[in-house]
């Protein structure tokens, strides 16, 4: 599986780069944000950080990148498409998630681990975890507070668009615990928590993994079906 890690100035991509390349072994390119082609990507990440220092609102004007377009036509494509931390928030921005971020409850920046559920395990992203499984990852956001209407959140709910969950303590105020949902198609994902800081024992533990493993398998189960 061939995967685009998207750079935007202030992006920690290195970091999602070494997850996908040495630990889960596939094939992997940091791609500059003034890219305006995609097509040779099965998947695209968008990474955590502080695009753009986050000036005006994280993610705001990391949507106005010529690479956001190509991101979009990824995503009518039906090719998965993460959003991380910062990534969540320019996915947000660029209106290929529903809803916005506000700054955290208490006004400050966090940054620490937290107890997360996997709300629905029947998503591309989830497979491979248990039903309710809690995992252990990091956080490092200043506006990681996820809101929406009514309406759209009734729709996440009807949808099952809620993925991941803060289990037991909310760490920034998001509205019912929010910590991950996705698109109505299912096959764009934003996470505020940090699944590549958890794919190995050295730096804390394993938790993050399966989400990428699940890409993996599912993608290649798709394409074996299709041969």
């Amino acid at each position: 599986m061939r995967l685009a890690v998207i750079a935007f100035p202030g992006s920690n991509e290195a970091d999602m780069y070494s997850a996908l390349k040495d630990v889960l072994k596939e094939e992997v390119e940091i791609v500059n944000h003034e890219a305006e082609n995609l097509e040779g990507f099965d998947g695209i990440i968008l990474p955590g950080g502080a695009s753009y220092g986050d000036y005006l609102r994280p993610g705001a004007i990391a949507r106005h990148s010529k690479v956001i377009n190509e991101v979009k036509k990824a995503a009518e494509a039906g090719k998965p498409v993460i959003g991380v931390s910062n990534g969540f928030q320019v996915l947000l921005e660029a209106g290929l998630l529903p809803g916005a971020m506000k700054r955290n409850e208490s006004l400050e920046f966090i940054c620490r681990s937290v107890e997360v559920k996997v709300e629905n395990n029947e998503t591309l992203f989830t497979s491979e975890y248990e039903s309710n499984e809690v995992l252990s990852l990091q956080i490092a956001h200043g506006n990681g507070n996820y809101y929406c209407d009514d309406e759209t959140l009734d729709r996440l709910k009807e949808n099952k668009q809620i993925v991941f969950t803060y289990n037991g303590s909310n760490p920034n105020g998001s509205l019912e615990n929010i910590a991950g949902i996705t698109n109505e198609k299912g096959n764009v994902l934003g996470i505020m928590p940090h699944a590549e800081r958890a794919v190995e024992e050295l730096i804390g533990g394993t938790d993050g993994l399966k989400l990428f493993q699940s890409i993996v398998k599912n993608w290649r189960e798709a394409h074996v079906a299709n041969a």
